[in-house]
């Protein structure tokens, strides 16, 4: 059910299956072999009940390797009272403004890839990055000749659910986060097509970790904080997105014999072209680049540079597939408990990886 008549009930879902595969190292599931553990399906409800106020809820699961096993959840929902254009506020489970694209991650039609860059979207991280559960005040002021500026800005918590690393040394039994707060700005540039702005997020994360050989467990607190710039530039049928970023991380343990106090800070960057080619053939570009520690920089552990194309096919308007390939230099975005348990710096520093997907939607 589309748009309906005023204030009726709007109804929109997907299903999305998918296939990967991938040389040398398994990535997000058991790859090497191919696997089909890469499928998701949600469904969403919108009403207007007033001139001014907004609800909408969505209903999700997804399976990705170790992750979803298709155990449905409630991805998001929110009342929004639209007051004035320039100031506006949201309750709920709202989805979190973080870069260009971060609201848009569970919506497969909106883009041209099938995975966003991982150095700024890693879709392993979706569940607690995709939306947090308080407040939003947000709004859009008209600036005459100089474009215009919307702002956004927020606070509440996310639900993080520990991911199960079988036969790893070190294992997370417990997260918490005690708070998220955050903002971002984009500037509507005078030329058309042209926005720029930024986005910063402070949380804490309280996390314990049980160690495999000992009865022994440590807490650790991670107070993080994560900015990043960005640039999008849409003209006809032409995108282009560039975004920069840097997340930092303060361990702060309870044992530091076991578990060591310290500070990491990460670099993650990407350059992103589209375009429509005609009404039925989309196609893109990008390379996203991230360091796990920006002090150190040597070793395939210590990077990981994803070279990706992708085909879109628009087969009705209610039916797409895509095809994808990567080119991966460097181990930092792997899951060692996926391959075997080998350490990333023993696994293979040059790879590929493939994804199909096909997305109904309504």
């Amino acid at each position: 059910m589309g748009e309906g008549t005023p204030f009726s009930l709007d109804i929109h879902g997907f299903v999305s299956p998918g296939w990967v595969w991938s040389t040398h190292n398994n990535y997000l599931a058991k790859s090497t072999d191919g696997s089909f553990e890469f499928s998701e399906v949600g469904i969403n409800f919108t009403k207007q009940l007033t001139d001014d106020l907004r609800f909408g809820v969505q209903l999700f699961a997804r399976d990705l390797g170790p992750i979803g096993n298709y155990s449905p959840k409630f991805d998001w929902y929110y009342l929004d009272y639209h007051w004035r254009d320039w100031l506006a506020f949201r309750a709920g489970r709202i989805k979190i403004p973080f870069g260009l694209y971060n609201e848009s991650a569970d919506i497969d039609a909106a883009r041209v890839p099938i995975l966003l860059p991982s150095a700024m979207y890693p879709t392993t991280a979706r569940d607690y990055l995709l939306a947090q559960t308080g407040f939003e005040l947000y709004g859009r002021l008209r600036l005459g000749g100089a474009g215009a500026f919307e702002y956004r800005g927020y606070c509440g918590t996310i639900f993080v659910e520990p991911t199960p690393a079988p036969g790893a040394a070190l294992q997370v039994t417990s997260t918490e986060n005690p708070y998220v707060a955050g903002g971002r700005f984009f500037w509507e540039t005078p030329l058309e097509g042209l926005r720029v702005g930024g986005t910063i997020q402070s949380l804490r994360l309280d996390t314990t970790f049980a160690f495999a050989a000992t009865p022994t467990s440590v807490r650790v607190k991670v107070p993080v904080l994560l900015w990043v710039t960005s640039a999008e530039y849409v003209k006809d049928n032409l995108q282009l997105a560039l975004e920069y970023g840097e997340w930092k991380l303060d361990f702060e343990s309870t044992n530091p014999a076991l578990f060591p106090t310290f500070t990491i800070v990460s670099q993650r960057g990407y350059f992103l072209a589209a375009y429509r080619l005609t009404s039925w053939l989309s196609v893109s570009t990008y390379y996203s680049l991230w360091y796990p520690s920006k002090e150190q920089r040597s070793g395939r552990q210590s990077y990981q540079g994803d070279l990706a194309g992708t085909f879109r096919f628009d087969i009705n308007q209610y039916w797409l597939v895509k095809l994808e390939a990567h080119w991966m230099h460097g181990t930092a975005g792997l899951d060692s408990s996926l391959n075997d348990n080998i350490p990333l710096s023993k696994l293979a520093q040059d790879w590929a990886f493939v994804a199909v997907k096909t997305t109904l939607y309504f």
